[in-house]
């Protein structure tokens, strides 16, 4: 492999300036932008020798053919240009947003004679004032309801507004009460105008002086025993309740934020977003991204924020679970957007109530992670495709319709446990896992040639064996079907790790003399599939169903062995401890905090064990004499 691309620049011929980078293939067509305080220390991360480069920075700068850079003057010039060039280029090498533009939003037509509101996915609306995104449209819908009973304003369409006004006749909406716009005649432009700026203090902020206003107006009616204005005040404050109930309260009152929590693995991450106003929260959305090269959490909030506010204002406050190593550029090219002499402030909770909503916000994201590869994972077309794109790939004769996965569990050294998962059809087959102990092992290596061959011999006696004949006892009917589906062979056998894994397996694969299987591996750091007798990985695309099937097939192998793992720790834990004269349970816990292990536990002196919380003097002599024992 060259030590690095031909295109490099010599460094003398970058400038030292902040710019914007953009890196092209052949064909002229923008891979990747990217910009930096110092184009010349920011580039020449890229030009190192290509062993040293993320696998997955390599296949980009491999793919290009060029690098572009444009001098600015300003760090925040410099943000500006990249926002811009991503919108224009959309480089595939960079984030990918997905489902942000789904989300439905409340609209206030400002721009309007009679402003009106609407519920809308366009965000271009001029003059238009926003609220949400919400969830659901009827979500969206629910909230209107409730705010007209309390603001009676415009919601008919901009037609039947004309033709009211033209002919002197209400429109539909206003003819039945659900439209309290100048054309229904029960208000002026100038009133209507007012009623529309209260509407939007009160979703900017919940604000409850009118709910105090229109308590005190039902008072006043009721003493005057106009009972028909109180009706009305007591409808609108009812109204105004229901939407303050509807909206959690999670911060203290005027507080004004929007909150992004980050879930991220190696090929995808889910956003949450929180939008508080007046310390509820009003809106909500998650969306998808994915992740092509490899960015750290500050990195992606980076890019979310400036997606986020593509066209909208940002609030005084943001919440993000790490800050950017721009932070300062970026909350002055948000400043702008929000107006001349306003700021905006980004920051991470670290204590308190922001700190709480941010744990909520994160505990949404994860979930929508793994619901989105649930997806992903009961799409019959995605899942076709995967298996197609693994044969393609790994050069196979026929799509690997049944998959084994093994991995290797252990704590320091001690339980040594493996698993093996299989999936069939591109879904797991959980009545087909298997848990191996390992009694003794030097290493991951050899543990996994030890896993591999025993699993491999059930596939050899199955082979040389002639056919049995079924027990006719319930019992050995179900010893027997367990056997069979333990030897039915698979056409990919996947190992959690690279290179010397990998060897390890077909060192097991081929003593056994079983053939027609593929062999893989799959490297966690660098999501790299690797071959027997190869010295180079397979790259899959970041984005492809091939690579989603294999890492997700790879995780449920990892979280199957430790879960045995820790089930035997616990019981070897118990079995040994529980013999102690004076360790209850809660004690025996505060050890295995403190030590990790009962091998490690043996290993400490009585002044060690004493340290614990807990453990005196005599008890601690006692753990370890009996132990040493």
């Amino acid at each position: 492999m060259a030590d690095t691309v031909p295109y490099r620049p010599k460094a003398g011929e970058i400038p030292t300036q902040p710019g914007v980078y953009r890196f092209k293939d052949a064909q002229g067509r923008v891979l990747y932008v990217g910009k930096a305080k110092n184009l010349r220390a920011r580039l020449s991360n890229y030009f190192q020798p290509l062993r040293n480069l993320h696998e997955r920075t390599r296949r980009m700068v491999t793919t290009a053919s060029s690098v572009e850079w444009t001098v600015v003057g300003t760090d925040i010039e410099s943000l500006q240009l990249e926002y811009t060039w991503i919108k224009e280029f959309n480089p595939p090498f960079n984030v990918k947003f997905r489902d942000d533009k789904t989300y439905p939003f409340m609209a206030i037509t400002l721009g309007d004679e009679a402003p009106r509101v609407m519920v809308t996915r366009n965000r271009r609306i001029p003059g238009a004032k926003y609220f949400g995104p919400y969830p659901k449209i009827w979500a969206v819908r629910d909230t209107i309801d409730l705010m007209i009973k309390a603001f009676p304003i415009r919601t008919c369409s901009d037609s039947s507004y004309k033709q009211a006004m033209q002919s002197g006749r209400p429109c539909f909406p206003g003819q039945i009460g659900r439209c309290g716009g100048p054309c229904s005649g029960r208000v002026t432009i100038e009133e209507h105008r007012a009623i529309v700026d209260d509407f939007v203090s009160f979703m900017n902020g919940g604000d409850r002086r009118f709910v105090t206003q229109a308590t005190k107006r039902m008072k006043d009616a009721a003493e005057r025993q106009d009972y028909e204005a109180a009706a009305k005040y007591r409808d609108q404050l009812q109204a105004l309740e229901a939407v303050l109930e509807k909206s959690a309260v999670v911060l203290r009152e005027g507080v004004d934020a929007d909150l992004f929590a980050v879930e991220h693995d190696e090929l995808a991450a889910s956003v949450q977003q929180f939008i508080v106003r007046g310390g509820r929260i009003r809106g909500e959305r998650a969306w998808t991204v994915d992740k092509e090269l490899d960015l750290d959490t500050g990195e992606l909030v980076d890019s979310i924020l400036q997606a986020a506010y593509e066209g909208q204002d940002p609030p005084r406050r943001i919440l993000v679970p790490a800050l950017p190593d721009d932070v300062d550029e970026l909350e002055s090219w948000l400043a702008e957007r929000r107006g001349p002499g306003r700021k905006v402030t980004i920051q991470t909770p670290q204590r308190g109530e922001k700190a709480s909503l941010m744990q909520t916000a994160s505990m949404n994201a994860k979930n929508n992670l793994t619901l989105y590869k649930m997806r992903r994972s009961s799409d019959f077309v995605a899942r076709s495709q995967a298996l197609t794109d693994i044969q393609d790939a790994l050069g196979m004769d026929e799509a690997p319709l049944r998959m084994e996965c093994y991995d290797v569990s252990h704590l320091s050294g001690t339980n040594i446990v493996a698993s093996m998962v299989v999936f069939e059809d591109g879904l797991p087959r959980k009545d087909q896992y298997r848990r191996f102990t390992i009694a003794d092992s030097t290493d991951d290596t050899e543990s996994l040639y030890q896993v591999l061959t025993r699993r491999l011999a059930y596939l050899k006696e199955d082979r040389d064996a002639p056919l049995e004949q079924p027990d006719p006892t319930a019992e050995g009917e179900q010893q027997s079907q367990r056997r069979r589906k333990f030897s039915y062979p698979p056409q990919l056998l996947i190992v959690d790790g690279g290179q010397p894994q990998v060897a390890a397996a077909k060192r097991a694969l081929d003593e056994s003399g079983v053939e027609g299987i593929t062999l893989a591996g799959i490297a966690k750091r660098l999501e790299e599939v690797w071959l027997a007798d190869s010295d180079y990985p397979v790259i899959l695309p970041r984005s492809s169903e091939a690579l989603f099937m294999i890492q997700r097939i790879r995780d449920e192998a990892h979280r199957f062995a430790i879960t045995h793992q820790r089930t035997r720790r616990k019981r070897d834990i118990t079995s040994v401890l529980s013999e102690i004269p004076g360790l209850g349970p809660s004690r025996v816990k505060e050890l295995l905090k403190h030590f990790g292990s009962v091998t490690e536990l043996k290993k400490a002196d009585a002044a060690a064990i004493a340290e614990v919380k807990g453990i005196g003097p005599a008890l601690a002599s006692t753990i370890e004499t009996t132990l040493a024992g």
